[in-house]
């Protein structure tokens, strides 16, 4: 089983490396939905990461990120109540398809360390469709879920991702 692993990765960087390698930076916005959408208002994230080109067709890379959800504030005519802001420090491996030169799909999944009093963070996945926009930039739409202890982290996202080219090029 291991020498089929081995053959396996061998071949795929064996293939002609020229995908979206380089370092990446990228910004999200969204709504967060089921358990913390009575919570959070919206939230902003940034990630930083790298890729390598596994081929023409598939990039492998690591991310790390930040996610800060702002909470809502409930009044009513006697009481006033501000819940705490929800941060996340996500670190996940990531995998991007390049079905052709300008639409890619993916996932990043890892941990995600809470940040906030009372958060642990959870198990981390984010599915990712990502359309480029010019030969470094990229819009994607996104779907993050953090798996916590008596709840989960949903939400939908609109981002953009700046890849720092290393000089090999789709």
């Amino acid at each position: 089983m291991k020498q089929t692993i081995y053959v396996f990765v061998f071949i795929l960087f064996r293939w002609s490396i020229n995908a979206q390698e380089g370092f990446k930076l990228g910004i999200q916005g969204g709504l967060p939905l089921g358990d913390f959408n009575d919570e959070v208002s919206l939230f902003v994230g940034a990630d930083v990461g790298y890729s390598w080109a596994l081929g023409q067709l598939v990039d492998l890379g690591a991310t790390v990120g930040f996610i800060h959800g702002f909470a809502e504030t409930f009044q009513d005519q006697a009481v006033s109540v501000d819940l705490p802001n929800v941060q996340f420090l996500p670190l996940a491996a990531s995998i991007r398809i390049w079905p052709s030169n300008s639409l890619s799909f993916g996932i990043n999944a890892g941990t995600a360390l809470g940040i906030n009093d009372g958060n642990d963070g959870g198990l981390y996945y984010r599915p990712i469709i990502g359309f480029l926009l010019g030969p470094q930039t990229e819009l994607n739409l996104s779907y993050t879920g953090i798996q916590l202890d008596e709840s989960t982290w949903n939400s939908a996202n609109l981002g953009v991702i700046y890849t720092f080219p290393t000089g090999r090029r789709r």
